[in-house]
């Protein structure tokens, strides 16, 4: 029974002459392989003095019962043997050529001709001229490998020729012998070797087996006629294995002359599981330095270029593509028949697939495929379970099929850490497991998922994720673990169960205590990136605002209050376009401005998806434009909270333009940095404020007490306090104000002024002076620092010309009352003293009634 089956098997094999090249002693692999490589090389030769081509397959390990069917198909058999050593000495020299004679009994039996190549070796020995032996000094001098490899396949052929001519001839009398399968041969005991359908049946497969000769042989028009007899012979004998056989040779003929460019495709191309080098494959049908392609049409019995006759014999001959599937569909309900016919059934499929890959025809290949699936073999190691579910995974991935062939890659994955092997090999379970994304249209990059609706079945998405997460673990790297579970996480939240997302959340924070999450980008042994998942949804942000600062903080510009307003206009321009992008729309500047060195705020209102309570331990603010120390908040969010406000703080270091880009967290130990651009639905008012130079800060004190209602409402740019003093008329009093610098910048000017507010129209007096040489003479005022400034007041009133004015006085219930005061302010202030009249008709030395008032 043939036991090892050949997944990179197409119908293009079945012209081709089988080689096995295997080492003998010790000899290095690498060594080895770059030997092999120049030999694979050589796969096809011009046969001398004729339009035939041979084309070679080679192979570095061939079981020995699969030799045992190369009567059954003769690509099977190992018709030749290239054998490697190393030999130092001459005293070595009789005990390697004596492992070479036992190599050669292996495959003896089938063997056309053998080669020995043997490196290091020179001396008398290495100069005698041997057919069957090359010297080579080393490894690096070996040029004429190639000669060599082509003389022993032009020898090969010269065996080929004649096996072939000698099968073909007819000679009337002599018996044909029964060829036979390895399984056949005691079922054939005893049976009547006179009757006709025991002729019929050595003649049918006489046939078949002279049909596979001619198409090695590079007779291609000579093989369909051979095929199209053996298959009308069988079929009147029922001998279905080898009916099954000579159908199938008769697809691989007609799939090598409706397909001249192969149909191994890529996938031949590999390196199968198991160490199986199928260079062959990659190199088949593609002409390179020791290859001559030559039309299969141009080929006759005898060489010479076919005549038109010959071309209709052909197209008669040969099968349709349509045909093509159906007698490999025949061929394998045949081959279904024996149990022990296993192997040649399942490569039979493949090279169907095969066939219809090149024929875009996925649907019936995948019927071929899944009756591949089911085929029963023997038991197979685990290593061959790895092989079959991984060539599978490629067959249907070459026919479209991503998600089946991600399904059969995914089995592979699992087969590679199966409890039955002794050591697992969980790295190779990885990588097959990464080579199954696509299939199930996941991305390892988390901006896929944030740019549409959901792709493919999250349930799947999920188990995969954890199958990384677990293989992760296995290899030993937790910071692979925590990436994937924290795209997990990210990715999949809104299908994840209450239970589920406390389970991973749990899981998260046991891998973070060893190894945190970062936001680097994780590169892999085989050159895959994983990008940095940042928690955008824990919690998810709904708006983003940045703050003004409190009024007592706020930066004006400096004005004289005594003089005239100047206003500076600017020219209007209309524009109809509207910026809609999110982008312009957070570079809008606003417009307030931030201050170097003051704390400044930015409000975002989050929510909380989680069902259990949601610790932020680190947040912070994500700037660009001036240095910006950011101090991070720690936030403890409600179960499902809604929206609920968060304040971020921190303070510009120098000035200029500064654009918030985002928020940094650090959420069950992940360090994430979350981008606006990145958050879809954000709502802003603009992400660019000025940042301004440090300003003086001045707090002023009085020794009034504070009045308990205001007199005058302050407008928006002013900060006011109101005290209050009850005099009488002809009474005075010292009003003393301090003036203290708390902020880092010196006080250099200092501006007063004074106004009356008169409702009654009534009052008329000299309330208010005051002298500011003292308290000049104390600026600038440096940090820290503490000026005294005296403002005295006076009543005096005219009553002579008002009546009812003590009404009013007992009305008002004050006589003077008001001094609103500026404090806490900004201060840019120069000595100035200046008394406005009530009125043009009053003296100059009358002063307006007021306050002190400071301003920017």
């Amino acid at each position: 029974k043939m036991s090892v089956p050949d997944y990179m098997q197409c119908a293009e094999d079945h012209q081709t002459l089988l080689v096995v090249v295997q080492p003998i002693g010790i000899v290095p692999e690498e060594s080895f392989f770059r030997i092999y490589k120049r030999i694979s090389a050589v796969s096809q030769v011009n046969v001398r003095d004729s339009q035939r081509v041979l084309y070679i397959r080679y192979r570095h390990h061939y079981p020995p019962e699969n030799n045992e069917w190369g009567d059954f198909q003769t690509h099977r058999k190992v018709v030749g043997l290239i054998t490697i050593t190393e030999c130092s000495s001459a005293k070595e020299w009789p005990q390697t050529f004596e492992k070479f004679h036992l190599q050669k009994e292996m495959y003896g039996s089938t063997l056309y001709d053998s080669r020995l190549f043997v490196f290091g070796l020179q001396g008398e020995i290495a100069e005698q001229p041997r057919t069957d032996v090359a010297f080579y000094p080393s490894y690096d001098e070996c040029e004429t490998v190639e000669k060599r490899i082509e003389d022993f396949i032009e020898s090969l052929f010269i065996v080929l020729e004649s096996k072939r001519l000698d099968r073909a001839t007819d000679k009337s009398g002599d018996k044909i012998p029964l060829l036979c399968v390895p399984f056949e041969k005691k079922d054939f005991v005893g049976l009547d070797t006179d009757s006709r359908h025991y002729k019929k049946r050595c003649q049918g497969r006489m046939r078949k087996h002279v049909g596979d000769l001619c198409l090695q042989a590079g007779m291609l028009q000579d093989s369909l006629v051979h095929y199209h007899m053996a298959v009308e012979l069988l079929r009147s004998v029922n001998d279905f294995l080898w009916l099954g056989a000579a159908l199938e040779g008769l697809c691989s003929a007609s799939v090598i002359y409706h397909y001249p460019g192969g149909t191994g495709g890529k996938v031949g191309s590999r390196r199968a599981q198991g160490g199986s080098l199928s260079a062959e494959a990659g190199n088949r049908h593609r002409p390179g330095a020791q290859e001559v392609l030559i039309d299969p049409g141009a080929l006759t019995s005898n060489g010479i270029n076919a005549d038109t006759s010959a071309e209709i014999g052909r197209a008669k001959n040969c099968l349709s593509p349509e045909d093509i599937i159906e007698k490999y569909k025949e061929a394998i309900s045949y081959y279904g028949k024996y149990k022990n016919a296993g192997v040649i059934e399942l490569e039979a499929c493949v090279k169907a697939v095969r066939v219809l890959a090149m024929q875009k025809r996925s649907m019936e290949a995948s019927e071929f495929l899944q009756n591949a699936v089911y085929i029963n073999l023997r038991q197979l190691s685990e290593e061959e379970k790895i092989q079959r579910y991984s060539i599978l995974s490629e067959l249907y991935e070459r026919i479209g099929f991503h998600r089946k062939s991600a399904f059969f890659k995914r089995i592979a994955a699992m087969q590679c850490a199966a409890p039955s092997i002794p050591e697992p090999g969980w790295r190779a379970c990885y990588k097959l497991l990464l080579e199954t994304l696509p299939g199930y249209s996941l991305s390892l990059d988390p901006q896929d998922f944030s740019k549409g609706t959901h792709r493919g079945w999250a349930a799947v998405q999920m188990r995969l994720l954890h199958e990384l997460v677990y293989a992760s673990r296995r290899m030993g790297n937790p910071a692979l673990c925590v990436r994937h579970l924290s795209f997990l996480l990210q990715t999949m939240l809104d299908f994840l169960s209450d239970q589920e997302k406390k389970d991973v959340t749990q899981s998260l924070e046991s891998y973070t205590a060893k190894c945190p999450g970062t936001m680097e980008v994780i590169t892999l042994p085989d050159g895959l990136k994983l990008p940095p998942v940042p928690f955008t949804k824990l919690p998810i942000v709904k708006s983003v605002k940045l703050l003004n600062l409190p009024t007592s903080l706020r930066p004006h510009k400096m004005k004289s209050l005594l003089g005239q307003n100047v206003s500076t206009k600017s020219p209007f321009i209309y524009s109809p376009i509207i910026a809609h992008s999110r982008g312009e729309e957070r570079n809008k500047k606003i417009d307030f401005q931030w201050v170097q060195g003051d704390v400044c705020e930015v409000q975002l209102m989050v929510y909380n998806p989680m069902p259990f309570e949601l610790r932020v331990e680190n947040m912070g603010l994500l700037t660009t434009g001036v240095e910006f120390e950011s101090l991070p908040a720690a936030l403890s969010l409600p179960a499902e909270s809604g929206l609920y406000p968060v304040t971020l703080v921190g303070v510009p270091q120098t000035t200029g333009q500064i654009t918030v880009n985002g928020y940094h967290t650090s959420v069950f130990g992940v360090f994430s940095d979350c981008l606006l651009d990145n958050l879809p639905g954000v709502k802003t008012n603009g992400c660019t404020v000025e940042v301004i130079p440090a300003l003086p800060r001045l707090q002023i004190s009085t020794s009034l007490p504070r009045s308990a209602h205001t007199l005058q409402p302050s407008s928006g740019d002013e900060i006011s306090t109101n005290v209050s003093v009850q005099l009488y008329n002809g009474e005075a009093q010292e009003l003393i104000i301090k003036l203290e610098n708390i902020g880092t910048e010196p006080l250099e000017k200092l501006e007063v002024t004074a106004k009356t507010v008169n409702t009654k129209e009534k009052l008329y007096g000299d309330f208010l002076s005051w002298n500011l040489e003292d308290t000049l003479c104390q600026f600038p005022l440096k940090p820290g620092k503490i000026a005294t400034f005296i403002v005295n007041i006076k009543v005096k009133l005219d009553f002579s010309c008002q009546e009812n004015l003590l009404q009013d006085l007992s009305d008002d219930g004050i006589s003077v009352s008001g001094l609103p005061l500026s404090s806490p302010f900004r201060q840019v202030v120069k000595p100035r003293v200046e008394t406005k009249p009530l009125n043009p008709q009053e003296s100059s030395k009358v002063g307006d009634f007021s306050h002190v008032k400071v301003r920017e």
